[in-house]
Order: C-alpha cells, then structure tokens, then sequence
C-alpha cells in the first residue's frame, strides 16, 4: 500500500488541484495493447485531417500550468509541463512516440484531453509519495540518465518520496528509478488539472479512458482522486 499526499502549502497555493490517481495491478506489458495502438492512430489521423490539434498555450488548460510554473521559479518555455511538450512534439512530427504499452496508454490519453500524465512503478517507489515544495536538499535522477543527479531549487514543486525526487517541476520530467517498462506490474498514473471547477469532467472521462485501456491487460485497476478536500490517499 502507497500513500499519496497533497501538502498543505501547495493545497493552499492551488486550492483547485484535483488529480486523478489510477492504479494497475497485475500489469502485463509485453503483450499487444490493440486498442492503445488504435488510439495513438486515431490521434494522429485526426490531426493529418485537421480534424483536432493538441493543445497549446494559449489553452486556459495548458496557460493555468504555464502559471503555476512561473509561480515556483521554472521558465515554462524552457522547461515546459509535460502534457505541453508533448503536444508540441506531435504537432511537429504527427506521431505520438512509442515507448510501451502502458506509457502509450497515458502518453495518449494526455494529449487528447490536454491535462498532464505520469506514472510510477510502484515496485521501486519507497514509503509515501507527497506532492510539497523542494527544500533544495533533494536529489533527482532524470529519466534516461541514470548516472545524472540534479537538485531542484528550493520552492520548485516536486513529486517525492522517501528516497529522491520522482518528478521535477510538478509535471515537467518522471525520475528513472520509479519508470514504467514492459516489466511493470504494479503502477500508479497520474492526471491532474489545477482547475477542478472547469476541468473535472474531463479529468473524470481522461481518467476513465486511461482505466478502460489499462482493463484489457491488468488483473485489477483502481481510480482515487487527490485534492485539497481530500489531500490523502491509499492506493
């Protein structure tokens, strides 16, 4: 069991955080994941067509994070939130990246709803996880770096647990530690917004969307929602 929390100071920063916490146990990644691979195509046809485009940052969805960077002391047109970045690269190339089936899973469900996505293997998280402001005394190792360690700024907002920093800049960049593989059986996804009184139903259907993929390959899968009125949560 893996306790999520929200801290006070952030909750009272961003009081209209929601996220939405969906856990897979029972995982199996190294079969086909058919319906994700549709969706990915389906994405990317539609925006071949015209017929949709990712948002961007002149979206409230995407400015509200752009804010909130802004806030902590992070450039977000440097270091841009993840759903944005993402967005921006399929906009570009017109394919979503293939990483594996779970990653693809959020990856696709992120972009389609305009709300930032993570995850963590659960298997390699230590003790609690809590969203809080970083001291400076935290260390990080970026995904795909494994032989990198950083330290976030004092006042950056970080995803942590009791070892290191699992994500920098709230949404921006997931730790290699914690990294969902074909090998991951037991994950928690993240989607979150920072404005639950205009976005929750889209956070709801992204949520459900993300389970309903997930179901077909998964013994059990699980949806929690993290806020300021509920700033707990066991998965």
């Amino acid at each position: 069991m893996t306790v999520l929390r929200l801290s006070p100071a952030v909750a009272g920063a961003f009081p209209d955080t929601l996220v939405a916490v969906v856990t897979a146990t029972g995982l199996r990644g190294h079969e086909p994941w058919p319906a994700t691979a549709a969706a990915q195509q389906d994405l990317e046809q539609q925006l071949a067509d015209g017929a949709w485009q990712p948002a961007d940052e002149s979206d409230p969805r995407i400015a509200a994070w752009h804010t909130a960077y802004r806030s902590f002391g992070t450039n977000p047109r440097r270091i841009r939130p993840s759903v944005d970045a993402l967005g921006r690269r399929l906009a570009k190339k017109g394919t979503l990246p293939r990483i594996n089936p779970a990653v693809d899973s959020y990856n696709t469900v992120s972009v389609r709803h305009g709300l930032p996505a993570g995850a963590f293997d659960l298997d390699h998280v230590t003790g609690d996880v809590e969203i809080r402001y970083a001291d400076g005394s935290e260390t990080f190792t970026p995904l795909g770096e494994p032989d990198t360690v950083e330290n976030p700024k004092p006042g950056e907002i970080i995803y942590t647990d009791t070892t290191d920093v699992l994500t920098r800049h709230w949404n921006h960049r997931d730790a290699h530690r914690t990294r969902v593989t074909e090998d991951s059986t037991h994950v928690a996804f993240v989607l979150e917004t920072l404005h639950a009184d205009r976005d929750e139903h889209l956070l709801k259907a992204a949520a459900g969307e993300l389970q309903d993929l997930l179901g077909a390959h998964s013994a059990r899968s699980t949806v929690h929602y993290l806020s300021p009125a509920r700033p707990q949560i066991t998965t």
